[in-house]
């Protein structure tokens, strides 16, 4: 791998032969029963009984699912988005099962993706990107990127971008999320013409052309992430960014389709990583799937994955 991660993202896509990502949201009680027992939580979950009370038992749990989604996954997709908050609130056992499980997806030759959505100011800020992405007093493994909040503008980005930069490390910076309401304010249309969504595109564009932050790939080290709203605006986003890989949430459980999603790929087929995480995670409860494994979750999510990668290859190929 070079020490640029624009550069290791797009070379990553074309060894696995498909711009995919697997999201790792766990959650306690949609664990396969098999795991839950094996952790002694699931008379506790049976009897709604928060399971919180046992930090260790539900990050022991969460880790043990984790280890299996990588193992399923691996062989076919080029990174994977870990989403932190799933992991917090069991507190420090929960930090650690995260970063057990960053190691294990690197292990298996995966990118890694913290999806954390850190921001804040000055020396906040500095403090958050050496946690997230491993600085000076970091020693459990770190994602190779993570994702910000650009709310606080360049002063909240800046400290972000210096540690990435120093580590090779990348950043996606949210311009357009895939929540229903986001709309209320990424959607405000300005006096200058345009929406904020569009604004905020534009200045991580200008962010992300910073001297030495652009690869041989012609993609940089900061992307965005981009959910498809409808195929017009997504189109206009793409426009703007021409440097930025886009991060692309929603699809899958949250129902954006190929046809919107296949907006934020370049004609070329390049430019996006597109994410997906309960429709393949929680694959196993998916009654679809109940004829294909069903005594076998970990082969249900194994073949959610590969559905996903052929989804991704119609809607990414050169136009």
């Amino acid at each position: 791998m070079s020490n640029h991660f624009g550069d290791n993202i797009v070379t990553s896509i074309q060894q696995k032969g498909v711009a995919a990502c697997v999201g790792l949201d766990p959650l306690i009680d949609r664990l396969p029963s098999e795991l839950l027992k094996k952790h002694g939580l699931s008379d506790a979950i049976a009897r709604n009984v928060d399971p919180l009370g046992d930090t260790k038992s539900c990050a022991d749990a969460i880790l043990s699912f984790g280890s299996e989604v990588i193992d399923a996954i691996a062989a076919f997709v080029p990174a994977i988005k870990i989403n932190i908050a799933f992991f917090e609130p069991f507190y420090a056992d929960g930090i650690r099962a995260y970063h057990q499980l960053v190691q294990a997806a690197q292990d298996k030759g995966l990118i890694v993706i913290g999806d954390v959505k850190r921001a804040d100011i000055g020396h906040t800020s500095m403090q958050y990107a050496m946690a997230q992405l491993g600085g000076r007093c970091q020693s459990w493994a770190a994602p190779e990127a993570i994702t910000i909040n650009p709310y606080f503008g360049f002063d909240g980005v800046s400290p972000f971008v210096e540690v990435a930069s120093e580590q090779g490390k990348g950043l996606f910076v949210l311009v357009q999320t895939s929540n229903p309401s986001a709309a209320e304010v990424q959607g405000m249309q300005l006096n200058s013409g345009g929406t904020l969504c569009q604004h905020v595109g534009k200045l991580v564009q200008e962010w992300a052309s910073a001297p030495g932050l652009i690869g041989e790939s012609g993609y940089s080290s900061i992307g965005a992430v981009v959910s498809p709203r409808d195929v017009e605006s997504t189109m206009i986003i793409r426009e703007l960014m021409p440097n930025c890989i886009f991060l692309v949430p929603g699809f899958g459980a949250q129902g954006r389709t190929q046809e919107e999603v296949a907006k934020c790929f370049k004609p070329d087929g390049t430019g996006a990583l597109v994410t997906a995480s309960r429709s393949v995670i929680y694959a196993y409860n998916d009654k679809k799937y109940a004829g294909t494994a069903p005594a076998d979750w970990r082969q249900t999510i194994r073949h959610a994955c590969e559905e996903l990668v052929g989804q991704i290859r119609s809607v990414s190929k050169p136009t």
